[in-house]
């Protein structure tokens, strides 16, 4: 083991100590199973479960180490000018007010929230949506209602958090090998079959749509275990220090690590997470100006932390940012090849309702989780009303909604990247839960619109009937079912409720309520 390596256990072993004895107040409770219509039905995992969120933000060393013996470092790549690391918010102290410079997928209700502010207190010398994105880099003059702020500087580019294009040609297992550690040897026990670290950071990451590089770095800050030997048994119960009971392994530590990511990405993106909270109790107000991809990281580590060994981790002189760019080079360099991740001009692709024309389903969900409580309220729910008894299994199909090709097929999801690469991490996406896929459909199988893709069910998550669960992706960030890029199809366009689960579909004048119980008021044809 090399000295970096070495010193970086010194770190682990120092934080790792620090952090066990409270950790497990982190995590509040499993999905219950009542059947109650909340924001942990219908979702993919019985990990959907509530868990409470803030974030704040981080600095940046300008020095980038070199990778690590064993890493797989990025080829050299020019920084691209149109996108660079931002910079905090300048101050104005005569005006008491921050000149902020809109970031890709900012909107003005977001930003506002940001700064303690309301919209309309916003500046510009170019005109401000009411509902859409901003234009990344239009010049915004906002009130400080805030005070003073700490821990201004940005972490990491959003496409180094989301399974982004920046992830397409990441091998994690030659990462893994080559690296030498421990985890290249490691297998566990996953819903009874063996998985190596491999298979499982490969499925976390895909189905929370998180990077495995990110994955990866927060397990050799907690654990080690990429470059080093494998710990105690307490640590390869708990390699990440979430220290939840029923939440053993490597797999289930990995699903928490994403859910809070998430938690901090979606929760920064819509605006609704201000705040951090940390294992002793300390709150910090986050900075106004950082990044989804800084609040993520700044929310995870909050989770298992105390604020003191929070900053230290990741304010340290050797923190996080100089593991990470150890590990994998610097990473605003890899982000000018794919960010911004989402532009101001996104449109959602035309999408036909999932079913066959002519057949009456039920509108049974409105705007709810994605996936699970670390994704925006971004998936539409629709039950068949073919009379058949609750959670059997539907003889009516579900349709591809759009024309694209088959990247996953298994474990009752099915995902159809519709840009025609084959790649789940790149351009639009759709994700349907719940499906029982037949034998003829496997990844990269192209489908038509209206192809059958398989028959909806109760399996896999929390379900109280046989329904179809459907989510969009854009560059592996998930989108929300509202503004700025509401979720249509067949016309009918997807409007929010106050609360998850609620919800309408509108067009041309009708409106079709969504309800669990799948009453007639909640009934909708396809009319092509």
């Amino acid at each position: 083991m090399d000295k970096k390596s070495f010193y970086y256990r010194l770190i682990l072993l120092f934080l790792l100590v620090s952090v066990v004895p409270g950790a497990a107040c982190n995590f509040p409770f499993r999905a219950n199973s009542s059947g109650q219509v909340n924001d942990l039905q219908h979702t993919l995992t019985a990990l959907a479960t509530l868990i409470p969120d803030e974030k704040t933000p981080v600095p940046w060393n300008e020095e980038v180490s070199e990778p690590l013996p064993g890493a797989n470092p990025p080829t050299a790549i020019p920084t691209a000018a149109s996108f660079q690391r931002p910079e905090p918010p300048q101050f104005n102290p005569g005006r008491n007010s921050f000149t902020y410079l809109a970031m890709s997928g900012d909107t003005p209700e977001a930003v506002a929230k940001h700064f303690g502010v309301e919209p309309e207190q916003i500046i510009s010398t170019e005109i401000l949506p009411l509902k859409g994105l901003l234009t990344p880099g239009q010049v915004l003059e906002i009130p400080n209602e805030l005070g003073e702020t700490r821990f201004t500087e940005i972490l990491l580019p959003d496409s180094e958090v989301v399974n982004s294009p920046s992830a397409r040609d990441f091998n994690i297992n030659e990462f893994i090998q080559a690296a030498g550690g421990y985890l290249a040897e490691h297998r566990e026990l996953v819903n009874g079959s063996w998985m190596s670290a491999e298979e499982i950071i490969t499925k976390v990451s895909m189905e929370n749509s998180i990077n495995p590089r990110l994955l990866l770095a927060l397990l050799e800050l907690r654990s080690g275990w990429i470059y080093g030997d494998r710990g105690d048994l307490e640590q390869l119960n708990y390699p990440i220090g979430f220290y939840v009971p029923d939440y053993r392994g490597l797999y289930y530590e990995l699903v928490l690590t994403a859910t809070h990511l998430g938690v901090g990405y979606y929760g920064w993106r819509s605006g609704d997470k201000v705040a951090l909270t940390f294992q002793d109790g300390g709150w910090l107000r986050m900075a106004p100006g950082i990044n989804p991809g800084t609040a993520a990281l700044q929310t995870v580590l909050s989770k298992i932390s105390t604020q003191e060994e929070w900053r230290n981790s990741l304010y340290g002189e050797e923190g996080f940012a100089q593991l990470y760019a150890a590990m994998y080079g610097d990473s605003w360099s890899r982000a000018a090849q794919f960010e911004p991740l989402i532009r101001p001009d996104l449109a959602q692709p035309e999408l036909l309702l999932p079913f066959s024309p002519g057949e009456r389903w039920s509108f049974t969900g409105g705007p709810h989780r994605s996936w699970n409580a670390g994704s925006p309220r971004g998936a539409l729910d629709f039950s068949p009303a073919t009379g058949e008894s609750a959670c059997s299994t539907s003889r009516a199909w579900v349709t591809a909604s759009a024309e694209g090709i088959i990247t996953r097929a298994s474990d009752n999801v099915l995902a159809i990247d519709l840009d025609g690469d084959g790649n789940e991490q790149t351009g639009w996406v759709l994700v349907y839960l719940h499906i029982v896929t037949g034998d003829e459909i496997h990844a990269g199988k192209p489908v038509n619109a209206d192809d059958a893709l398989g028959h909806p069910s109760c399996e896999r998550g929390n379900s109280t009937g046989t329904h179809i669960h459907i989510a969009r992706k854009y560059n592996g960030e998930w989108i929300s079912s509202g503004e700025p890029v509401q979720f249509t199809m067949s016309g009918w366009e997807t409007q929010m409720g106050e609360r998850s689960y609620e919800g309408q579909l509108q067009k041309e004048g009708l409106i079709i309520s969504a309800n669990p119980g799948g009453p007639s008021s909640s009934l909708i044809t396809r009319q092509e």
